[in-house]
């Protein structure tokens, strides 16, 4: 793998499928300037922005860090890496790491309007107590494996999450487990139910007002399979469908594959939505528990577009 100046890149501690992507505090420092340029509302109302950020952390890399990212990213025997600053310091706050992961976004696509919030971007908090109507914020449950935009009519290609605080907190790591090293998966991405249409709706708080049909496996233009599911959103038309994702949650969750790994704060964990699912442990009870983070999902620019 190419040198790069300025970032170590190496592979993570619990799986070669994974790439660790560190910056060091000679390119932190240096985008501190182009960051400052913009505040949150100019990333939010003017999307020519997030692209002008996102320039300035290739060009610091002499480009190459784009070309890494989107070779990752694609790559079917990888398809995920961790970025963030080698070191977290007082100049790294919760607007820095919103800007970072907007940049790093903007070198791999372009993002999903996220309904919940109505930007492109989401940021919520976990804590001890929730009124909510989605596992997302559930602190002491555990959110099952599971990919994004599956209630969506928007492509979602890939997505991020970036943990921007966390006080208080034990448990609550994240799960990941790759379709190629899933035990179950010839049997049921093979399973002619799981290639017939579902119906997916979503909760109030998500703010989509349709459903969506769409099949639980497809298969890529190589015939490799590729998953879009989770647990809380399929509406079964008929007994075949709902015993056909019973048996697929439980395949899932009992996969002695899944990586369990926690994520460092002010670090984003970016994945190919085709082929890695994710999930999150509980955590421990703790009246004081606050995590916040952020995400961003969305499409892969075309070579028309790029």
């Amino acid at each position: 793998m190419e040198k790069i100046s300025g970032i170590d890149v190496y592979e993570h501690e619990k799986s070669k499928r994974i790439l660790n992507i560190r910056l060091n505090e000679e390119i932190i420092e240096k985008l501190i300037f182009p960051f400052n340029k913009f505040d949150l509302t100019a990333l939010e109302l003017k999307p020519f922005t997030r692209f002008t950020i996102a320039k300035s952390l290739d060009d610091l890399t002499e480009n190459k860090l784009s070309k890494l990212m989107n070779f990752i990213i694609t790559d079917r025997s990888t398809g995920c890496f961790i970025i963030g600053p080698r070191n977290i310091s007082k100049k790294i706050n919760d607007e820095f790491l919103i800007k970072l992961s907007t940049a790093v976004v903007h070198l791999i696509g372009i993002p999903n309007h996220d309904s919940m919030t109505g930007k492109y971007y989401a940021r919520f908090h976990v804590k001890h107590e929730d009124a909510s109507d989605s596992y997302l914020r559930k602190a002491y449950r555990n959110m099952d494996l599971h990919t994004d935009g599956t209630y969506v009519k928007e492509v979602t290609d890939w997505l991020l999450m970036t943990k921007l605080e966390e006080k208080n907190v034990e448990g609550g790591e994240s799960a990941m487990l790759h379709l190629d090293d899933w035990e179950h998966c010839n049997d049921l991405s093979n399973d002619p139910v799981g290639k017939q249409d579902f119906i997916w709706g979503s909760p109030k708080s998500k703010n989509v007002d349709y459903k969506v049909e769409h099949p639980v496996f497809s298969f890529d233009d190589k015939g490799r399979p590729e998953i879009s599911y989770i647990d809380q959103f399929p509406e079964p038309k008929n007994m075949d469908q709902g015993i056909f994702l019973q048996k697929l949650s439980d395949a899932l969750e009992e996969s002695k594959n899944k990586i369990i790994t926690k994520l460092p704060v002010g670090s984003s964990i970016v994945a190919n939505n085709y082929f890695w699912l994710h999930g999150r442990k509980p955590f421990k009870q703790n009246i004081e528990l606050s995590r916040e983070l952020l995400r961003i999902r969305g499409k892969f620019q075309s070579e028309m577009e790029q």
